[in-house]
């Protein structure tokens, strides 16, 4: 039998909920495009329930529990002490989000002599060394698309928080003032605003659809180009690289995967080619963008505003300078882990797994990496370095 190893966040401060805000979630039964979302012979949870934090535990343990296999719960992923490390080396599958990332580094996964399975209950795998599952052939799977609508409402909430200044004007009210000045004198109008997006997957597709009604000039760029009749629905304009991109949008939002090309790619050279003033939205990971280049940019007035749920490391320390940087609307990363968003990657997990342990092939949307290569989403979405 197999031991199973869970990593996520801790419950709320206030412990774990005895009600919530609603009764229950809509249900869905597909994704734009057709994908159908996650099938699982069962559930043994109610959607619309805190499952991702430890007393949730992904509503995986009656079912693990009851064919056999052991599972191990926690928050304590960081440190050669860490829960995660003591319990690593005899555990057959590792399941993390990306939102509390449990990093399986070359080292980790060196020591991890059983490991056979990582699962990202959620959607991003970079927190997972995807040349050491490659090495050491471990199966590599992510319930693609069970958040990525969330994230793209998300984004353009951030949008629309930066633009019209909105955070700042909601601590004036806060704070019992009613400074209208001080509010306005930095908020501006959407509509008619050059917006791109870095990136025209399932994320950056829906940003650019919900974008449409407010009647702003749409532009992106990514390694795939989309069909003729999606641009001239959304009357996108397509740019050949990201520096094209990002030299005529005043918004730009980064909806990219995390790997070899993009690591660092915002840095002070591309910062610099963007319009002075311009907007920036990261909802992707927080190493795409070099940290120290962000907070020059906004301190100079090169950008007018940075928003994002992502950082490195996460969770950020509390030093991190993305937490005190001027015209900022940074959130912990929560930007996929709605209630609603839960249970469709709670019930994706319970579905890898029931594959898993059946001897059934894994959808193939799923899949990073599986038999000693990239595959599936991962082969679509990831590169690996050179030296891999």
């Amino acid at each position: 039998m197999a031991k199973v190893l869970c990593v996520l966040y801790d419950d709320p401060i206030d412990g774990y909920p005895k009600s919530y805000a609603h009764d229950s979630i809509p249900k869905i039964e597909s994704y734009p495009g057709g994908q159908t979302v996650p099938t699982p012979k069962e559930i043994d949870f109610k959607p619309g329930e805190l499952l991702g934090s430890v007393s949730g535990e992904l509503g995986l343990r009656k079912f693990l529990e009851s064919r056999g296999h052991s599972l191990v719960v926690t928050s304590d992923k960081d440190g050669k002490n860490s829960v995660f490390d003591r319990e690593l080396p005899d555990a057959e599958v590792v399941i993390s989000q990306p939102f509390w990332p449990a990093y399986l580094t070359a080292e980790r996964m060196a020591k991890a002599k059983k490991l056979k399975l990582a699962i990202t209950a959620g959607v991003g795998s970079d927190h997972v060394d995807l040349e050491a599952a490659v090495k050491h052939r471990v199966t590599v799977a992510e319930i693609t698309y069970s958040n990525s609508i969330s994230v793209s409402e998300h984004v353009v909430m951030m949008i629309l928080s930066l633009v019209r200044n909105y955070i700042p004007s909601y601590k004036w009210v806060v704070d019992g003032g009613w400074n209208i000045a001080d509010c306005v004198s930095r908020a501006y109008d959407l509509e008619a605003m050059n917006v791109g997006s870095l990136g025209t997957g399932r994320i950056g597709l829906a940003v650019l659809r919900r974008l449409k009604p407010f009647d702003v000039k749409l532009h992106y760029t990514d390694r795939y180009r989309l069909p003729t009749k999606v641009e001239k629905e959304l009357n996108l304009t397509y740019h050949p690289n990201v520096e094209a991109l990002v030299r005529v949008c005043d918004v730009v939002t980064i909806n990219v995967p995390l790997h070899a090309e993009t690591e660092h790619l915002f840095n002070d050279a591309l910062l610099s080619k963007m319009k002075r003033g311009a907007y920036l939205v990261n909802t992707a990971r927080g190493k795409i963008c070099d940290r120290d280049a962000i907070v020059r940019a906004l301190k100079s007035g090169q950008l007018g505003g940075y928003a994002g749920d992502v950082w490195y490391p996460q969770p950020a320390p509390k030093d991190h300078p993305w937490r005190t940087m001027p015209h900022h609307g940074m959130t912990p990363h929560v930007s996929g882990s709605s209630l609603s968003a839960q249970a469709r990657y709670a019930a994706g997990t319970r579905e890898i797994l029931e594959c898993w342990f059946e001897g059934r092939p894994i959808r193939d949307e799923y899949l990073i990496v599986d038999g000693g290569k990239l595959v599936g989403a991962g082969a679509h979405s990831y590169s690996l370095r050179k030296s891999a």
